[in-house]
C-alpha cells in the first residue's frame, strides 16, 4: 500500500509526513532522497530499543551509514537539560558534523529531546522524527516544537526546529502498552474539538474500534490529526497566534502533570482531564453550552480516560498554571471551546478560576477522588 503523504508547508523549512504500515522496512529510498550519508545518531529509549533499534541500525548499515545509538531511560523524567547534555556529549565525542543526521526513534519525550539536541548542536543539524507512540504520531512529532522540562514547569526550555521528515509506521503502535495507547487518544480527540466537528463525530462513532486498535480506524485518525496540525503550523509556525489553539486541554493538563511530578499522570491522561475540565470552565464563563461539555466528557470517558480533577487545591493548580509557557504578560491565556470544531483564546483571572474550581469541588464531594497511579513507562 502506498504511503499517505501530508505536507507541512513552511517555505524553505517545508517537509513531508509519510504514513504507511511497514514503512520502517522500506526506508532505503527515503535515505537516498534525503542524502543521508556518513554518520547518523539514533536517539531512543530502553522500552523502544528492543523492538525497533536493531532494524533501524541494519537499514542504515545497508545504506552505507554508520550509526551511533543513544539509549535513554524512558519517561518524562528524562526530559531534562542533563539528558540533552548527554546526547550532545555523545555527538561531540563521536565527531558528528553539522551535516550528520539525528534520528528520533520513540515517543514524544525522545522526539523533544532529540529535536532539541539537533537544534543546538553546531547551531543546527538535520533530524528525522520516527514516532512510535500514538501521541507522537498524531501530535508531537509534527510542528518543530523541541525542548525539555524545568522543575517549575513543562517545556519551559526549548526551540522551534523543524525535522527534515516525519516517518510514521502505524504498526509500531502494536507494541504500545494499553495505558499509553489510551492516553494518546486524548490528543486525537483534541483535534476534533479545536478544528473539525465532522472528525469529532467520526471519533464518537469509531472510539470502540480505536480502543481495539483496528488498523483502518487508527490510520484515519492519525492522518486527520496530522493534517489539522500541519495546516495550523503552516499558518503560525512559532505560536504567535493561531497555533495556540493546539494548547486546548493543556492549560490545566500541564499543571496537573507538573503537580504530579510527571509520575502520577502520564501526559495524555492529564490532557484528557484538561479537555473535559477546560470545557466545563468555558461553560462556567458562558462561552459554550452544557451540551458541548457533555459531548466532550462522554468521548473522553469512552476513550478510557478520566474526566475528573485530582484533589489538589485550586491555589496549587493556579500557581502551576502561572509557570506554564502559555502565560502572556502575566496572564494565563487559555483555549476555550465555543462549540465542537471552534475554540476561542482568551485569558482567565485567578478569581474566576478559583470560583469555578470551588463549584466543581462541591459537585464532587462525597465521590471517590481520582487516585493517582504509578506511571507505567511507555514506548
Amino acid at each position: 500500500m502506498a504511503a499517505s503523504i501530508v505536507p507541512v508547508s513552511l517555505n524553505e523549512r517545508s517537509y513531508k509526513i509519510l504514513i504507511q504500515a511497514g514503512l520502517l522496512n522500506r526506508l532505503g529510498a527515503r535515505l537516498d532522497a534525503l542524502g543521508v550519508r556518513g554518520k547518523a545518531g539514533i536517539v531512543t529509549d530502553r522500552h523502544v530499543a528492543p523492538h525497533y533499534l536493531r532494524d533501524l541500525v541494519e537499514t542504515l548499515k545497508r545504506g552505507g551509514i554508520d550509526s551511533v545509538s543513544i539509549v535513554l531511560p524512558p519517561g518524562e523524567q528524562s526530559k531534562t537539560l542533563d539528558t540533552a547534555g548527554h546526547i550532545l556529549d555523545v555527538l561531540a565525542r563521536n565527531r558528528f558534523e553539522r551535516s550528520s543526521y539525528l534520528f528520533a526513534l520513540g515517543g514524544g519525550v525522545v522526539g523533544d529531546l532529540a529535536g532539541f539536541a539537533a537544534a543546538i548542536y553546531q547551531r543546527g543539524m538535520p533530524f528525522i522524527q520516527i514516532p512510535t507512540t500514538l501521541i507522537a504520531q498524531a501530535d508531537s512529532s509534527v510542528g518543530g516544537k523541541t525542548g525539555v522540562d524545568h522543575r517549575l514547569g513543562k517545556n519551559l526550555i526549548g526551540a522551534f526546529y523543524q525535522p527534515k521528515e516525519v516517518w510514521i509506521d502505524p504498526l509500531t503502535l502494536c507494541t504500545l502498552p494499553m495505558r499509553e495507547w489510551v492516553a494518546g487518544l486524548a490528543e486525537v480527540i483534541k483535534y476534533g474539538i479545536i478544528a473539525d466537528e465532522a472528525f469529532f463525530s467520526y471519533l464518537e462513532r469509531t472510539m470502540p474500534r480505536l480502543r481495539k486498535r483496528e488498523a483502518a480506524a487508527v490510520a484515519a485518525a492519525v492522518k486527520r490529526s496530522c493534517e489539522i496540525k500541519a495546516e495550523v503550523v503552516a499558518s503560525d509556525e512559532r505560536e504567535s497566534d493561531r497555533r495556540r489553539v493546539l494548547n486546548y486541554g493543556h492549560t490545566i493538563g500541564h499543571a496537573l502533570e507538573t503537580l504530579g511530578g510527571y509520575e502520577s499522570l502520564v501526559h495524555g491522561e492529564a490532557i484528557g482531564i484538561g479537555l473535559a475540565q477546560e470545557a466545563d470552565l468555558a461553560c462556567y464563563m458562558g462561552l459554550c453550552d452544557r451540551t458541548v461539555v457533555e459531548r466532550i466528557r462522554k468521548i473522553v470517558q469512552a476513550a478510557g480516560l478520566s474526566d475528573r480533577m485530582p484533589s489538589w487545591q485550586s491555589t496549587k493548580i493556579w500557581e502551576a498554571m502561572l509557570h506554564d509557557k502559555k502565560v502572556s504578560h502575566g496572564q494565563v491565556v487559555g483555549v476555550w471551546p465555543e462549540r465542537i470544531g471552534q475554540v476561542r483564546m482568551m485569558p482567565i483571572d485567578e478569581r474566576s478560576f478559583r470560583r469555578w474550581h470551588k463549584a466543581v469541588h462541591q459537585e464532587t464531594l462525597g465521590r471517590r477522588p481520582l487516585q493517582a497511579r504509578t506511571a507505567v513507562r511507555g514506548k
